[in-house]
């Protein structure tokens, strides 16, 4: 299975962005994510497309970009024109699931689909074979900074049971309170790419934190 770090651009230094990006491309980590909020759909407010041409600009690393927004529907084509890679909305953001995945694939990226911490994996069951992705949240989407909640793991692991039984090489993402502390524990339970926000940027030494994260 994969081992995939991918720094959260929400916890960086938005006063020295493009050192911060800098340094995730000169890191271990493959990924950098990147959380769009729109004020609705969660409390907070992030940002959107003339912050993500930049960050496409400095780095190299694959864009991971995760729509925590009503609606996604609406942005799809001008978030991969921006630069997204990977492209995640909500399920619980959208009625038109089916769509979305579609609209994503037509306009040139890899398509993931995320669920809060109140909503069964079961729901995807169906969905799976469609998606590129899944992303577990494993705390309440809109905030950084929060703790790890535990029942995220079971989550994990009933997501990799289903993909195996269906022959599936979807990834398994996890978002929220991840660190060095848990993350062995993620990856046994079935998960590849873990983001990570203040674990990396708070860290005394980054690359460091990243790399402990990999090899926990």
């Amino acid at each position: 299975m994969k081992r995939i770090i991918a720094p959260s651009v929400l916890s960086a230094d938005f006063g020295h962005l493009e050192r911060d990006i800098e340094m995730i491309d000169r890191s271990a980590a493959e990924w950098v994510h990147i959380d769009v909020m729109d004020g609705v759909f969660v409390p907070n407010i992030s940002f959107g497309f003339p912050v993500m041409k930049p960050i496409r600009k400095a780095t190299r690393k694959t864009l991971d970009v995760h729509l925590m927004i009503t609606e996604p529907e609406r942005y799809i084509e001008r978030f991969v024109e921006a630069g997204a890679d990977y492209l995640t909305f909500h399920y619980e953001a959208t009625m038109d699931i089916h769509g979305c995945i579609e609209s994503i694939h037509h306009a040139g990226a890899r398509a993931g689909i995320s669920i809060k911490p109140a909503t069964s994996a079961e729901v995807l069951r169906d969905i799976l074979p469609l998606v590129d992705m899944v992303l577990v949240m494993s705390v309440e989407p809109g905030f950084g900074g929060q703790s790890f909640m535990p029942s995220a793991v079971e989550k994990i692991r009933s997501l990799d049971e289903m993909k195996r039984e269906a022959g599936l090489e979807t990834i398994i993402e996890v978002d929220g309170g991840i660190s060095s502390a848990n993350a062995r524990l993620l990856f046994d339970a079935g998960a590849e790419v873990l983001v990570a926000g203040s674990s990396v940027f708070g860290a005394p030494d980054p690359h460091e934190a990243i790399e402990r994260m990999l090899k926990a």
